[in-house]
Order: C-alpha cells, then structure tokens, then sequence
C-alpha cells in the first residue's frame, strides 16, 4: 500500500469532490502536488451551469483551492489527446447506432496515464482523485478494486479498466466517506463545498444534451432512414440513427396502438427497429475488448453480478469466457441492455472487470 508521507499527484477539477480529497491528503501528511487538466473548453453552457468541469471558471477554481491548501499545482492542456482519444470515438459509436460511456475510456486512456506521467515527472510514487472507490490487497498481495463503501455515491463502474499495476498507485480518499463528510472537510478547509464541477453528465456536453452536440458539429449524423417494425414493416422515418438508443419511448414519431419501443439499430440499413416491451433485450449480452482488474478473469465460467450502465443496481449472472470476451446471461431481464455501453462484472464489493457490450438479447 502507498504510505503516509509519499508524494501524491492529486487530479483537481474543481469541484468539491477533487478538492476535499487533496485537502484529506495533506491533513493525512502527504506530500500533495494538484494537477488540472484542460481537455475541453467550451463557456457556452445551455443554462445556469455554464459548461461546468470543461470551463475556464472551473480550471481557476482548482488553482484557487490548491493556493488555500499552499500545494503546488500545475494546468495541463490534453485537448488535442482527449479529443482524438474520447471525443471522435464517441462520435463515431453513434454513428454505428451503439451508445458509448466515455467517462470509462477517458479514464483509462487520459486522465489516470497522463496522472501516472506527471506523478513519474515529479518523483510522487502515488497518484489520487476525488472517485467514490477504494482499493485493497488481496490474499495475493495484488491490489484489487472496490466499490465505495456508501454505494450511492460509487463510481468504480468507470475505473474498471485500470487494472492492478495502475491501481496499486492510486489512492482514493473519499471511498470510506460520505457525501457530507466531504463536503465537511472542504468547508473545514475554506474550500468550495458546493456542487460545482460534481454533474456527473459528460463533460463536453457543456450542460447540452448528446444530440445538440453531434448534429452541431456533424452533420452526417442527420442522415434519415426508416423507422421498422421487428417483421421488417415500414413505420416511419427518423432524422438520425444516433439520435436514438435502445430502450428509448419518447420522440420516436410514431403512432401505434400500443407502446413502442427502439429494440436495435441497424446501421446497415439506417434503421430503426421499434417493439414491444418484452422484446427490448434484457436477457444476456456479449462484451467484447475486456479488462480485468487482476489481468485475468477468475474462471472460464463464474456467477457474479453486473452493472450494465453507470449507477444502476448489479444484477446476478453467469459469465462465460472466450479469447475475445464473455458472454453474460441474467438471473431475470435487465432493461435495455445497449451496444457500446460498458457491463462491470462484480463479487460483492470487488470489481472483476468487464467489456464492452457488442452484441444483445
């Protein structure tokens, strides 16, 4: 485990959350370097909130609080990479009718390697963020990571793809803690203990919703095509395959005597294929590109429990692995399951890891 005293690169957002968990680390008796990273700009915003962690407002306010905390810190520009990375990726997910999560791949790809480089630059032998997570030691010796003790706050569903070597560097001083406590402990420090820079919707939204944003600066998402039934019958038309999901009722346009519901998208023909209720997928998917947390899975074929979005219950379920993925099959229907989303595979409170959804049903 990372000791007391040990340098510490603190990723610092802003918010209250990065923020109380420096403040933590330098109470702890660490030694504290805050680090920000500016991978979107774009003051906009749609309303009160205006852009939130992507504003020049919010990159200040980490420099103000690492000034009240005297620890150094350092502006770090990543938009070039996080939109190259994060960015066109999730554009092109839409495009192909899937619906990605990229909290997990910037996570993965951007902010926890570009940490590790600068904690390298620095000499700091632990690196740390505000997540609600934690991690241990398992009886291998191999740190392994855990939901947030108080799970209505936990985010380890997008720290899946860390893996070990990452985390036995990490540290995350809000995983035993409450919400209040938290903010107790920014307030105690003369800290921001307001919300601002929290929302947990994407950061390059800017506050916007996901379709304003594709057909601003793509237009070829706007490409219509029909609206099916699951027989193959023409219901309609759409004005965009990304502007819809698995699961979705609303604004689909169609009239029906009874409730419809987005069931597939086909890219292939530019389609989308609307259903009953009970033939929205819920009943097992494949993930493929895995990562397991301990570099591999605990068995070819385990039972364990999965979240197949960020912050929904984890459901009972038996996995099976292949050389490419695993395959999951539900104990009851899970709603939506959704092609480009991330499925977490959990014992209890340890993260096995997970993948990406490929394919439903």
């Amino acid at each position: 485990m990372v000791s007391e005293g040990t340098s510490v690169v603190v990723a610092m957002s802003g918010g209250v959350d990065s923020s109380a968990a420096a403040a933590a680390l330098v109470d702890e008796g660490y030694r504290v370097a805050g680090v920000t990273f500016r991978m979107w700009e774009d003051d906009r915003g749609s309303g009160a909130v205006p852009a939130a962690r992507c504003s020049t407002a919010m990159v200040e306010e980490a420099a103000r609080a690492a000034r009240v905390l005297d620890i150094e810190h350092v502006v770090i520009d990543l938009r070039e990479r996080f939109h190259a990375l994060i960015v066109e990726p999730f554009v092109r997910e839409y495009l192909r009718g899937r619906t990605p999560n990229p909290c997990v791949e910037c996570n993965r790809l951007v902010k926890f390697p570009t940490l590790v480089e600068v904690a390298d630059e620095l000499g700091a032998g632990a690196v740390a963020t505000g997540h609600y997570a934690r991690t241990c030691l398992d009886d291998a010796g191999y740190h392994t990571l855990l939901r947030a003790s108080h799970t209505s706050k936990d985010q380890s569903y997008v720290l899946y793809g860390l893996g070990r070597e990452r985390l036995s560097r990490c540290l995350f001083p809000n995983g035993e803690r409450y919400k209040e406590e938290v903010r107790k402990t920014a307030l105690a420090h003369g800290l921001a203990g307001d919300e601002r820079g929290e929302s947990q919707e994407i950061c390059f939204l800017c506050g916007g919703s996901y379709r304003d944003f594709i057909s601003r600066g793509y237009p070829e998402a706007m490409a219509p095509g029909p609206v099916l039934d699951t027989a193959g019958a023409k219901l309609g038309e759409h004005r965009g395959i990304a502007f819809h999901t698995i699961g979705q009722r609303r604004g689909l346009g169609i009239s029906a005597p009874c409730p419809l519901y987005v069931v597939a998208l086909d890219p292939s023909r530019q389609a989308v294929i609307l259903g009953r209720k009970e033939e929205v997928p819920g009943k097992w998917l494949r993930a493929a590109s895995p990562h397991w947390v301990k570099g591999e899975p605990p068995g070819d074929s385990f039972a364990a429990e999965a979240m197949v979005r960020y912050n929904t219950v984890p459901e009972p379920c038996r996995v099976e692995v292949s050389d490419d993925g695993c395959e999951i099959f539900f104990a009851r229907r899970v709603w939506a399951l959704t092609p480009g989303q991330h499925a977490v595979l959990y014992r209890g409170d340890e993260v096995l890891g997970g993948g990406v959804i490929d394919s439903v049903g």
